[in-house]
């Protein structure tokens, strides 16, 4: 089977292209709105909850999503799995727009943003702060995925002799795609660390670096599945099941790994109790792993696995329990005392939605114009 990839072609403004641009246009109101007027003038950000929607989802859940990349470049660099190298570009273009979404988030947050430049001041660096630690590292991810995606814009415009000297170098950029994220979702976890008796014990726990690369890895590869699945009906290229399956398999001991670290640790510090409460807190807890236990049984079966819908089922009900973790560990669990209320604003919202329609546009844009996908004929989707 040839694995060259290949430019969709087909018309650019479709209806759904042309819904994604309105609502980036929406957002892109209050976008402006914010840089002119102030952060406060569009978000419900409070002293009591100095980070929102923007940092909970657009990056602590969005890079996540976004580690589709990072677990396919892991898995056949480092790993070796060839077999798996057609789903290495989707991948890869998904998390390039995953994470330079997400910095684009981090810079609407900032309350000064026209200081973010004193990040890159080796004398304004604070090298104890894992907030430091992770802008930095989502800041040189973003630059290292455009440069992994940079072979799809040789083949593009055929520019041999600059592809050739990326040869030469590509493996180092690839090494770094895999050290970046490995360090800045651990530390996405720690970074609740220093929340203390403010975020529930249900989410507070000195495993929360391991807990939060866990769900990067096992969401990385739901994304895979899940993007790979929706793309091959869209776009009508071929069945690619059998290839899904395989990383399914291997989506089972991490995700097992995953779910046996996570009640051990609430049962030995004592808060299984809590878990079944009743209470919000408990409810959304039990919520979170009940949609990755669903996942984990269906992906369990090698049958289930090789059915196509029920391996996308597998795949949404993983993310959705990943994406609950850590909305709950940012936003849902943590309590930052007496009179303190948060619930994004409709301006922070229609930014976010403005962020992900604009993922979508350019995402389909992008399959369309440059060679990402590996085009088969139904013939060769089942050799």
């Amino acid at each position: 089977m040839s694995h060259e990839a290949k430019p969709l072609g087909g018309r650019i403004f479709t209806p759904t292209f042309c819904i994604c641009l309105l609502v980036v246009a929406i957002a892109g109101y209050f976008a402006v709105k914010r840089f002119i007027f102030g952060i406060g003038s569009i978000s419900n950000m409070n002293d009591g909850y100095p980070w929102g929607i923007w940092i909970a989802y657009d990056v602590v859940v969005g890079t996540a999503f976004a580690c589709g990349g990072y677990v396919m470049a892991l898995l056949v660099y480092i790993i070796n799995k060839g077999e798996y190298h057609p789903l290495v570009r989707p991948a890869l273009l998904a998390s390039m727009f995953g994470y330079t979404l997400a910095g684009v988030s981090v810079f609407l947050d900032i309350g000064r943003y026209l200081n973010v430049y004193n990040l890159y001041l080796p004398w304004q660096m604070n090298f104890h702060s894992v907030m430091f630690e992770v802008a930095m590292c989502i800041g040189t991810y973003i630059f290292v995925l455009w440069l992994e995606f940079t072979p799809a814009f040789v083949e593009k415009w055929g520019l041999k002799n600059f592809g050739k000297k990326l040869n030469r170098v590509i493996f180092a950029i690839i090494a770094l795609g895999v050290l970046l994220p490995t360090m800045h979702q651990s530390s996405l976890g720690t970074m609740m660390l220093m929340a203390g008796y403010k975020l529930s014990p249900l989410w507070h726990t000195s495993t929360l670096p391991l807990l939060f690369l866990l769900t990067a890895v096992i969401m990385g590869f739901s994304m895979v599945v899940f993007e790979a699945t929706i793309s091959s009906r869209v776009y009508e290229l071929g069945d690619e099941t059998s290839m899904l399956s395989k990383i399914a398999r291997l989506m089972v001991y991490v995700l097992g790994f995953y779910l046996i670290i996570r009640f051990q640790n609430i049962f030995i510090r004592g808060q299984m109790a809590a878990a079944f409460s009743g209470t919000f807190l408990g409810n959304m807890f039990l919520l979170e792993n009940l949609m990755m236990i669903i996942g984990f049984v269906i992906l369990a079966y090698p049958g289930y696995r090789n059915n196509p819908r029920l391996l996308f089922i597998a795949a949404a009900c993983v993310l959705i329990g990943g994406s609950l973790y850590r909305f709950n560990t940012y936003i849902i669990g943590f309590d930052p005392g007496t009179g303190w209320k948060y619930f994004p604003s409709v301006g922070e919202q229609m930014i976010t939605y403005g962020l992900i329609a604009f993922e979508v546009a350019m995402y389909t844009l992008f399959v369309k114009i440059f060679p990402v996908f590996s085009v088969h004929t139904p013939a060769e989707s089942h050799n």
